[in-house]
């Protein structure tokens, strides 16, 4: 199975170098890793650099980009410049983040996945955090949602998808509509990614509302926005980012944001969402 990856990185000299190790020594090795070094002011050129010296598979891409680090439109658009320099011939694509420790069989777990069910059109491991002295899960979300930072999907499925879409909430419209159009998504429990740096940390104030504005463009519709802005709120401990949440969404209602998906996809989504939501409660 012939696997590319490619992995955005924004300042990452503490990471880029042990996440790139670990996908060096895989038991089945990815075709093609690109590396896109957006706009970085530190070592990471460099450490990739000696990474494609060595290793003929890997790739390097300087590409130049705002400073900010607002989670959504930067890092698709840097997966771009890396994907497009691909050629058309891989099973599985990956977007990767650059600071992830992979366990050395974690691409043949995923290629077993895949060949085993021709509907599988996404599939991940679980993103581990270190505290004191041990990893723990990064519980942020349920089990059943495979991370940004860790995403594969099969080829067919990510071109019926339309890609990645360039906008905060990119990693929950995906599976969103790979469900829609009838792909299987699943998340290995035994496969544990160390997580380097927790999600959100580099975030920056400008990205405070984003979140809202992500479930306005999904077409959440806002009972279902104010559910999940509640349980996201929870999750992260802070009534302030419920209160952007919800500020986010009708910001984005009285801008009359273009919404990222179709009205029968946005049905479909709030229709699942209301399935989710009462299977929880068993309403």
């Amino acid at each position: 199975m012939n696997i590319h990856i490619v992995i955005p990185a924004h300042n990452e000299e503490s990471s880029i170098g042990l996440t790139l190790e670990s996908l060096v020594n895989q038991t089945l090795l990815p075709k093609k890793i690109v590396v896109i070094n957006d706009n970085s002011s530190d070592n990471t050129e460099k450490i990739v650099r000696d990474f494609t010296e060595k290793y003929p598979f890997v790739t390097l891409i300087n590409n130049q980009s705002s400073k900010a680090h607002l989670p959504g439109t930067k890092i698709i658009n840097a997966f771009y410049k890396g994907f497009n320099t691909l050629d058309p011939d891989y099973d599985v694509i990956c977007k990767f983040d650059a600071d992830l420790i992979f366990p050395n069989h974690y691409l043949q777990q995923l290629s077993s996945h895949f060949n085993s069910n021709p509907k599988l059109g996404m599939a991940a491991g679980f993103c581990y955090i270190k505290k004191n002295n041990d990893w723990v899960l990064e519980d942020l979300t349920n089990k059943d949602h495979i991370r940004g930072a860790l995403k594969a999907y099969r080829k067919a499925c990510f071109l019926e998808i339309g890609k990645l879409k360039s906008s905060m909430g990119w990693d929950t419209v995906d599976e969103l509509l790979a469900k829609y159009y009838g792909w299987d998504i699943l998340t290995d429990e035994s496969l544990q990614v160390k997580h380097l740096k927790p999600t959100g940390i580099s975030y920056n104030k400008a990205s405070k509302y984003l979140q809202g504005e992500a479930m306005y463009k999904m077409r959440y519709g806002f009972t279902i926005t104010l559910i999940s802005a509640i349980k996201l709120a929870y999750k992260k401990r802070s009534l302030t980012l419920f209160k952007d949440y919800i500020s986010g969404y009708f910001k984005a209602k009285r801008e009359n944001i273009t919404p990222l998906v179709t009205i029968d996809e946005g049905k479909y989504i709030r229709n699942l969402r209301w399935q989710g939501i009462k299977g929880k409660f068993k309403i």
